[in-house]
């Protein structure tokens, strides 16, 4: 027969280890008032639709993988940071600020799961939803589609482009795969759009099947056309941020340079890592979907003079986000 203090003990015991349901719900949060949270256990992400549609937190155990500006009192340009979305290509899509920094309608879709939908955009011609949901496992996982739906009456041509802000000061690690355009293995963009194919940089380097960006280049913005769709993003606390996506080597990138992924680097708190997706040509009333996967792997920081034991980070991506 158990004691009366055993049984308070088992109690405690199991509300210690058994895990917490994941969540969603309306908060106030980063200055916004109708926020929504999608948390499961220790893994955090808060959504935006008062500004942009975007995603204002990531985070696992107290970690953001998010560059959030705070200390403004201007809505928007708070909601300018973290986790962004938009739509390409970038030279020659109108200016579309009703999506980029307009209001979002928001709705709870699942335990935790949201959908956000934009209004319908004359400039461009579409209207855009985007769906998050925080994934249950060992690995923190958020799961991002946008969607792209034509509502003019003539077709449309767009891609998806992802661009979300991490804190600055990390190393950018881009694998590579497939036959590269570039002598370089990545295109550097000059001014007045100039885009360099052969530069060198001593802040750039390859090695073991990756390119490394150690630290801000000479000229920020940089696009790759590598199919091996990922990407990551060590951090100095420890964290290693991995963006998954689909890539079509039979299929046209209508990007300038014709990339499937752009960083932008420049001195100063944050990084830009930009997914891209291929063109897709839309007749009246057809949708297309992109979805990147974002996970949160734990990683060591190299000391000075340290290198990242790449194959082994790269074994623990493919375990930990189920594979390539």
């Amino acid at each position: 027969m158990i004691c009366r203090w055993c049984w308070v003990f088992v109690l405690w015991a199991c509300h210690l280890t058994a895990a917490d349901p994941p969540t969603a719900k309306v908060v106030a949060s980063h200055g916004y008032s109708r926020a929504i949270e999608l948390r499961h256990d220790n893994v955090r992400a808060v959504l935006c639709p008062e500004v942009g549609g975007r995603v204002l937190e990531f985070s696992a155990n107290g970690k953001d993988a998010l560059y959030f500006e705070a200390g403004t009192d201007n809505p928007a340009k708070r909601g300018a940071s973290a986790g962004r979305f938009d739509i390409g290509p970038e030279l020659v899509t109108p200016p579309h600020p009703k999506l980029w920094s307009g209001e979002w309608t928001a709705a709870l879709s699942g335990e935790a799961s949201a959908r956000l939908t934009s209004v319908k955009d004359d400039a461009t011609g579409v209207q855009l939803t985007r769906d998050f949901t925080l994934k249950p496992g060992d690995t923190p996982c958020l799961i991002c589609t946008q969607t792209i739906t034509n509502i003019s009456d003539g077709v449309r041509e767009y891609c998806h482009w992802g661009r979300s802000f991490s804190p600055g000061g990390g190393i950018c690690l881009v694998p590579l795969a497939g036959k590269s355009r570039f002598p370089s293995k990545y295109a550097m963009y000059e001014d007045s759009a100039i885009i360099n194919v052969r530069n060198t940089d001593e802040k750039i380097r390859e090695r073991d099947g990756f390119l490394e960006i150690l630290a801000p280049p000479r000229k920020p913005k940089l696009g790759f056309d590598s199919y091996a769709g990922w990407l990551g993003y060590l951090m100095p606390n420890d964290m290693l941020f991995v963006k998954k996506f689909a890539t079509h080597p039979d299929r046209v990138y209508n990007e300038a340079a014709g990339i499937t992924l752009s960083v932008w680097y420049p001195e100063g708190p944050r990084i830009e890592l930009e997914p891209i997706g291929p063109r897709e040509r839309l007749s009246p009333g057809e949708s297309a979907a992109f979805t990147e996967e974002w996970w949160l792997l734990e990683w060591p920081f190299p000391k000075v003079g340290e290198k990242v034991d790449l194959a082994a980070l790269r074994n623990k991506v493919f375990k930990s986000t189920g594979g390539e």
